[in-house]
C-alpha cells in the first residue's frame, strides 16, 4: 500500500534527504497509520466486548493511543521541515527527535495502564468467551500491525527518522501484545485455564521496556551521540579519494536533525604542495560531501612535511613507541622546531574516551616517552578527544 501510494503522490520519492520528500513520507505513513489504528481499535474493542478479555480490550485502547502517536509523528514532521530562521539558524530538524520521545512516553503510559488492569484481573479473574470471531479479529490485527511495523521500519531507516522508528517499535510491541491476548484466548477455549491477567501483565512489562528503549534511542542524538561508523567511513573515503590528502583526523559530526548534518575535519596535505591546487582539492572534497551525504562540510588543511627524512623517521619512532603503551592513543600533526639548545617536538594525541588514564596522565606518559627517545628535546603535547 505504502509503495503504491508513494508512487502516486510523492515525486522524487527516492531522494530521502530532500525536505519535501521527507515531509511527504511522514504525512503518508502517519495518515495510513491513523486509519489502520482506528480500524484496529474498532475491531479489537468489539472482540474484547464479545470475549470479556481485559487483555484484548486494553490492547484495543493501545491501538487508539497508537493513532495519537501517528498524529504526533505527523505534526513532528511538519514542524521539523520548517525553514531556518533568525532564532534557529540550523533549522528545526531536532523536533523529529522530540516527537520520537513523545511517542515513547505514550508507549510507556499505555504499558503502565495495561499493567494496572492486568493486576486487577489477576486478583479477580473473570470468565471469557473465546469464540472464533474474536480470535479471527485478533489474528487479522497481528497481520495488520506486522505490516505497519515493516513499512514504518523501512521508511524510518531510509529517512533516518527516530520518530518513525519509534512508531515501528510501537507496532512491533502491538503484535506481541495481541499475540499474547490471542494465545490466552486459545488456551482458555481448549483448557478452560484463564491466564488472561497474567498474559496482560507480561505484555505490559514488555511494552514498558520497549517504551524506555525507544526513548533512549531518540534522546541519544539530542545528548550528542557518536555518528554511525558507516557514515564516518564514507566521509573518510570521500576525502581520502583525493591524492592530495595524506590523512584525516579531528572529524566531528554535528547532528541538527535527520538530513541536517554539519561535518568538520582536518586534512593533512603536503607542506611543499601548491597552495592553490591543495585548496581546490579541499573545496572539491567539501562539495562532494555535500552532494553525496547531504551535509555541510568544513575541512581545515594541515600541512605536513613529506620530504624531510629526519621528521619522518622521528614520527615513525614515536608512533611505534606510543603503540607500545597499549592505551589506544594515536598521534597526528607531528612536527619539530630546532633551536640552539634543544628541539621542540610538537604533536597532537587522541586519547580514547574509555581510556584507563586521565588526560594529564596520558600527557605525562607521552612527554616522558619523547625525552626517553631523543636527547635535548622538549615535548609539546596537545591531548585531543575523539568525537566519532
Amino acid at each position: 500500500m505504502i509503495t503504491l501510494l508513494s508512487r502516486l503522490f510523492i515525486k522524487g520519492r527516492e531522494n530521502y534527504t530532500d525536505e519535501r520528500v521527507r515531509r511527504a513520507y511522514g504525512a503518508l505513513c502517519s495518515c495510513v497509520g491513523i486509519f489502520l489504528n482506528v480500524l484496529l481499535f474498532a475491531g479489537k474493542y468489539l472482540a474484547g466486548s464479545l470475549s470479556g478479555s481485559i487483555a484484548v480490550t486494553a490492547d484495543a485502547f493501545n491501538n487508539l493511543s497508537d493513532a495519537g502517536s501517528s498524529v504526533i509523528t505527523l505534526v513532528g514532521f511538519r514542524m521539523a521541515s520548517k525553514k531556518p530562521d533568525l532564532d534557529h539558524p540550523f533549522g528545526h530538524g531536532r523536533i523529529e527527535y522530540l516527537s520520537g520521545v513523545a511517542v515513547s512516553l505514550v508507549i510507556i503510559a499505555v504499558g503502565i495502564q495495561l499493567a494496572r488492569d492486568s493486576i486487577a484481573k489477576i486478583a479477580a479473574p473473570e470468565a471469557m468467551d473465546a469464540g472464533w470471531l474474536p480470535m479471527a479479529i485478533l489474528a487479522a490485527s497481528i497481520a495488520v500491525k506486522g505490516y505497519m511495523y515493516i513499512y514504518n521500519s523501512s521508511i524510518g531507516k531510509k529517512l533516518s527518522s527516530p520518530g518513525m522508528r519509534a512508531t515501528a517499535l510501537d507496532s512491533l510491541t502491538d503484535c506481541i501484545a495481541t499475540f499474547a491476548a490471542l494465545a490466552s484466548m486459545v488456551i482458555y477455549r481448549f483448557t478452560a485455564v484463564n491466564i488472561d491477567g497474567w498474559a496482560g501483565a507480561a505484555v505490559a512489562l514488555f511494552i514498558i521496556w520497549s517504551g524506555f528503549t525507544a526513548a533512549r534511542d531518540t534522546l541519544s542524538p539530542l545528548l550528542g551521540s557518536a555518528p554511525d561508523p558507516e557514515l564516518v567511513q564514507r566521509i573518510e573515503n570521500i576525502v581520502m579519494a583525493h591524492p592530495e590528502v595524506l590523512n584525516v583526523h579531528d572529524l566531528i559530526v554535528h547532528d541538527y536533525g535527520p538530513g541536517r548534518l554539519m561535518v568538520s575535519l582536518h586534512a593533512e596535505v603536503p607542506g611543499n604542495g601548491d597552495i592553490y591546487e591543495l585548496h581546490d582539492a579541499i573545496d572539491t572534497a567539501e562539495y562532494e560531501l555535500q552532494k553525496e551525504l547531504g551535509c555541510s562540510a568544513v575541512i581545515h588543511m594541515d600541512p605536513v612535511s613529506t620530504d624531510d627524512s629526519k621528521i619522518g623517521r622521528m614520527r615513525d619512532e614515536l608512533k611505534e613507541a606510543v603503540d607500545g603503551l597499549q592505551l589506544g592513543i594515536t598521534i597526528h600533526d607531528f612536527r619539530i622546531v630546532d633551536g640552539p639548545t634543544h628541539t621542540n617536538v610538537i604533536f597532537d594525541a587522541v586519547l580514547p574516551n574509555d581510556s584507563p588514564v586521565t588526560e594529564n596522565e596520558a600527557k605525562a606518559k607521552l612527554e616522558e616517552l619523547v625525552t626517553s627517545l631523543w636527547d635535548n628535546t622538549h615535548p609539546k603535547v596537545h591531548i585531543d578527544r575523539p568525537y566519532v
